[in-house]
């Protein structure tokens, strides 16, 4: 793991369900960058996925992945992904049910932890198409546990219902260094 103060790669995941889901993922990406101690460096397309899990009736998500330089430790980067996720009128009543905004972490560099506030990499994020196709189209020579993510998200059960959005992230061309 990195020492205080030096920058480490995470990939973090979005979605969202409820309300204006576009918006609030586009304003979700921006909350998360703006403090100096986070960095955006890429960006996935928005792809459009059936519920997986939870309660039926759900909406469609819309769901990205974006990877980040940051300095802060796993336990500060999961404090800010939930306080936006707050900011953004998350509210946890229901596990895996509708939300506004779901930011998750799917890996911090290399760390690898049982810790249960925040295991890494995410556990269920290898089979889960709707983080690792985005991803995968972001950074098409990404690796989860040893594995390509491309593969990973072919062999995931929900990659049929999986469909792109739109051909560019929403609004955030400008937002890149």
């Amino acid at each position: 793991m990195s020492g205080p103060g030096s920058w480490t790669r995470a990939i973090l995941a979005l979605g969202s369900n409820l309300g204006e889901r576009r918006g609030t993922l586009s304003a979700a990406v921006a909350d998360l960058v703006d403090r100096p101690e986070v960095r955006l460096v890429d960006v996935s397309p928005v792809v459009s996925t059936k519920p997986v899990g939870g309660p039926e009736g759900q909406p469609d998500f819309l769901n990205m992945v974006i990877a980040v330089d940051t300095t802060l430790a796993p336990l500060e980067l999961l404090a800010h992904c939930q306080g936006v996720e707050l900011a953004h009128h998350r509210e946890r009543k229901v596990r895996w049910g509708a939300r506004t905004l779901d930011v998750d972490i799917i890996t911090y560099g290399e760390l690898v932890s049982d810790d249960p506030a925040l295991t890494l990499p995410h556990p269920r994020a290898a089979g889960r198409a709707f983080v690792l196709y985005p991803w995968s189209l972001m950074d098409p020579g990404a690796v989860l546990s040893g594995q390509p993510v491309a593969a990973l998200a072919a062999a995931a059960a929900d990659m049929a219902g999986i469909e792109h959005a739109e051909l560019e992230p929403p609004g955030l061309g400008t937002a890149l260094p």
